[in-house]
């Protein structure tokens, strides 16, 4: 398939995902006028030939800060993280590589831990058509196919696994920033723009797109998902709520935490029917009250925890990945119980997207590259884990298939994957 080729200035758009690392001692933070579409700060850069390109480029699409948060590279992999976002000429791709493997080296993090064991899996990847879209939710559908969120790329799209053709659909509001995605029961995709706060639902016999407007203050829809009464559920993480739509009427109902900067993120739904939300802003998990919407937490026992992605098993035990201290935990959240165990590679992992298989807890370490498949058994409480071929990039979600897959989205290497579980 010949690849769609995002314009040059969206040159650096992944490069602010490729790790979650925090920001190291590269360059100083500037006060300076705010840039492209997201960021993490400005920052001066270094002088030096190769400067002025990066200034021109990445400052299109979001903050120079961005590139000091990613951890740095070795000069081999910026080069495969600038390729996997755009073509460019070869004479401007070497002078901007060189600058920034100079200038930005790979630092230290932790290394993969690969732990043997009896299960067999195997990978199989898709590069995706249009560079640079940041692929950053996978949707297993009912009928076989793999669906993602091409963020940066403003698309929804499709993957048939037998065959490897993808299909994309163009959203119809520029830099919506589609996030998470979930299907209804008539096989429409749903999706959460991110970026300009609406809902949205993708016809794919006709690619036609419905939006649904937001009420005033919701700004970034996060995660979606369907309860067993067709309402769709999602959380809002930086305007601090969660709301609930019903697709018949339109309607939309939103409730703001009680703490501040609770960051509410990754959903599941409970034996009940309720849904289940970590928030990444806090050591806590919240249940909402279906009806009411009235919000209880669980406080997890350390207080730097910081639960990113949950999942759940049909003991209604929720198991979530501490993104900040490297651990896997459990919740019980009939007795508020909670265990946990180290993440193999170490306390910086950064634990990340998540799921429950057939009672066996997967999950994806973020920080080490390349990324791991992490499988944790909790009758023997024992790991095993697997390099990502193609690095993972950051998978920030995961979902199980029908026929016990694990669908993937590796997100700065701008692939989506399907991982097959051995019995």
């Amino acid at each position: 398939m010949t690849r769609r080729l995002l314009h040059a200035s969206a040159i650096f758009l992944a490069i602010a995902f490729a790790v979650s690392a925090g920001a190291t001692g590269h360059a100083r933070h500037a006060p300076q006028a705010p840039q492209g579409r997201g960021g993490r700060g400005n920052v001066d850069l270094p002088d030096g030939p190769g400067k002025a390109q990066v200034m021109a480029y990445c400052t299109r699409c979001h903050q120079l800060g961005n590139i000091v948060a990613s951890g740095g590279y070795t000069h081999d992999d910026w080069q495969k993280l600038v390729a996997t976002m755009v073509a460019l000429p070869k004479e401007t791709n070497d002078v901007i590589v060189d600058y920034l493997a100079k200038n930005f080296p790979e630092l230290p993090r932790p290394k993969p831990a690969v732990v043997a064991g009896p299960v067999k899996v195997s990978f199989k990847e898709w590069d995706l058509p249009t560079l640079g879209s940041r692929p950053h939710d996978p949707l297993a559908a009912r009928d076989g196919s793999i669906w993602y969120t091409g963020m940066f790329a403003n698309v929804l799209g499709r993957i048939d696994p037998k065959t490897g053709q993808i299909k994309e659909y163009a959203l119809k509001t520029p830099a919506s920033g589609p996030h998470g995605l979930v299907e209804n029961k008539d096989g429409r995709i749903w999706f959460t723009a991110n970026t300009k706060g609406y809902i949205g639902k993708l016809d794919p016999a006709t690619g036609e797109v419905t939006e649904y407007t937001l009420p005033e203050g919701t700004r970034d829809p996060h995660t979606p998902l369907f309860d067993r009464n067709g309402l769709l559920w999602f959380s809002v993480q930086n305007s601090n709520m969660a709301g609930r739509l019903d697709p018949k009427t339109g309607e939309v109902k939103i409730v703001t935490y009680p703490q501040p900067r609770s960051n509410p993120y990754g959903m599941v739904f409970d034996s009940s029917g309720a849904p289940i939300i970590c928030e990444f802003g806090g050591n806590r998990i919240s249940r909402l009250d279906p009806a009411t919407m009235a919000i209880t937490e669980w406080t997890l026992p350390n207080a730097d925890s910081r639960p990113r992605r949950i999942a759940i098993t049909r003991d209604d035990a929720v198991w979530y990945s501490d993104y900040t201290r490297g651990y896997l935990g459990r919740l019980d959240t009939k007795t508020g119980k909670t265990t946990e165990w180290p993440s193999p590679s170490g306390p910086k992992s950064q634990p990340y997207g998540i799921v429950a298989l057939d009672g066996i807890i997967w999950y994806n370490e973020s920080a080490v590259r390349p990324n791991t498949l992490v499988r944790f058994d909790p009758k023997t409480e024992t790991f095993q884990t697997w390099i990502i071929p193609g690095g993972g990039g950051v998978v920030r979600n995961m979902m199980t298939t029908r026929g016990g897959q694990i669908a993937i989205a590796e997100s700065a290497v701008n692939k989506v994957g399907l991982v097959d579980v051995g019995k």
